[in-house]
C-alpha cells in the first residue's frame, strides 16, 4: 500500500511537471526569435543528455547494452528515440506559429493517439470510460478552435501550419510513448530517456546551428538554457513521481498542463508586454480548453471513479467506509 507522505509527495512532483510543461512553450517562444526550431530541439535534449550521464554517472546505473542483442529491442529503441525526436523538433515548430497555449492543448491529442494505438499494438481494450474522454476531448479541440476551425481545411495560413504541426508532433509523441512502454519493463525510466536523449542529440546535430545560440542576448540565452533545464526537471519530476503514487494519477495531473499554459502566458504578458503576447479566447475557446483537459483527465482514470454498470465508484467507496 502506498504511504500517505508518498502520495502527497507524488502528487507534488505530478504538479512540478504539468507547471513545468506549462511554462516550457513560454520560453520556447522566446528562444525561437534568435534560433531555429531544430537547433532549439537539439539543445533542449543534448542539455538532458548531460544532465542524465551526470546522473546515472553518479548512481552508477548506466543500463547494459547486451539487451539489445535483440533486434526487436533495438527497433524499438529507434521507434522511441525517432519518435521523441520528431515530437521535440515538430512542436517547436508549431510553436513559432501558435501560442503556448494552443500547442499544450494541440499536445493532448498525443494521449489520444496513444490510446488507440495501444488498443492496436498491446491488445489492450479501450474502456468505456476512455472512448468517453476522447469524445469529450475531441469536442473541446472543436470548441477550442470554434474561432478558425473552417480555417485548418481551407487556408493554409501560419495558424493552419502551426496547427498541423502540433498534431504531427503529438503523432510523434504517441510514437515514443508505444516503444518507451514495451522498453520499461527492460530498463528504468531514466536508464531509457538517456538512450533517447543520445540518439535525439547525435541524429540532430547535422541539421542545428550551434553558432546561433551566440547571438543570443542574456534574456534570450537564459530562456534556451532554461528549455534544456526544463526537460530534465519535468522529466525527472515525473519519473519520481510514478515511483511514489499510482501512474492513473500522475497522469490525470499532468493533463492539467494547457490550463497552466494559459495562466502563464497571461501572466507573462501582464508582466512583461512588450515580450509576451496575451492570449485571446472567446467564452468558447475557454470552455474547449476546460473540455481538453477534462477529457484527457477523464479518459486517464475515469475507470477509477466511473463504472457503466456500477455507476460513480466514489460514492461506494465513501459507503464501504
Amino acid at each position: 500500500m502506498i504511504k500517505q507522505q508518498n502520495v502527497k509527495l507524488g502528487f507534488a512532483l505530478a504538479m512540478l511537471t504539468a507547471v513545468m510543461w506549462g511554462i516550457v512553450p513560454i520560453a520556447m517562444k522566446y528562444a525561437l526569435v534568435v534560433i531555429d526550431p531544430l537547433t532549439l530541439a537539439w539543445s533542449r535534449l543534448g542539455l538532458s543528455a548531460i544532465g542524465i550521464t551526470i546522473w546515472l554517472a553518479y548512481k552508477k546505473q548506466f543500463p547494459n547494452f547486451a539487451i539489445f542483442k535483440k533486434r526487436r529491442r533495438f527497433i524499438l529503441l529507434m521507434v522511441a528515440g525517432f519518435g521523441l525526436l520528431g515530437n521535440f523538433a515538430l512542436f517547436a515548430s508549431a510553436v513559432q506559429y501558435l501560442s503556448a497555449t494552443t500547442a499544450q492543448v494541440i499536445g493532448q491529442m498525443g494521449i489520444v493517439v496513444f490510446m488507440i494505438s495501444s488498443a492496436f499494438v498491446f491488445k489492450e481494450k479501450l474502456r468505456p470510460t476512455q472512448i468517453i474522454g476522447i469524445a469529450v476531448l475531441l469536442i473541446g479541440l472543436v470548441l477550442f478552435f470554434n474561432k478558425n476551425f473552417a480555417d485548418l481545411f481551407t487556408n493554409m495560413s501560419s495558424y493552419a501550419i502551426g496547427v498541423w504541426l502540433g498534431l504531427l508532433a503529438s503523432v510523434s509523441w504517441a510514437c515514443y510513448a508505444l516503444g518507451q512502454k514495451a522498453l520499461l519493463r527492460k530498463l528504468r525510466a531514466e536508464q531509457l530517456l538517456w538512450l533517447i536523449y543520445l540518439i535525439c542529440t547525435i541524429f540532430l546535430w547535422p541539421f542545428a546551428s550551434p553558432s546561433k545560440i551566440a547571438k543570443a542576448d542574456a534574456t534570450q540565452l537564459f530562456a534556451i538554457i532554461f528549455c534544456g533545464l526544463n526537460t530534465i526537471i519535468a522529466y525527472g519530476a515525473l519519473v519520481m513521481a510514478m515511483e511514489r503514487w499510482q501512474a492513473a494519477q500522475v497522469s490525470a495531473i499532468t493533463t492539467l498542463t494547457p490550463l497552466f499554459a494559459l495562466i502563464f502566458s497571461d501572466l507573462f504578458a501582464l508582466i512583461w508586454p512588450e515580450k509576451f503576447a496575451m492570449q485571446y479566447l472567446n467564452i468558447l475557446g475557454y470552455i474547449g480548453a476546460i473540455s481538453v483537459v477534462a477529457g484527457a483527465m477523464f479518459a486517464t482514470i475515469g475507470h477509477q471513479i466511473w463504472h457503466p454498470r456500477k455507476g460513480w465508484l466514489i460514492n461506494r467507496r465513501k459507503e464501504e467506509k
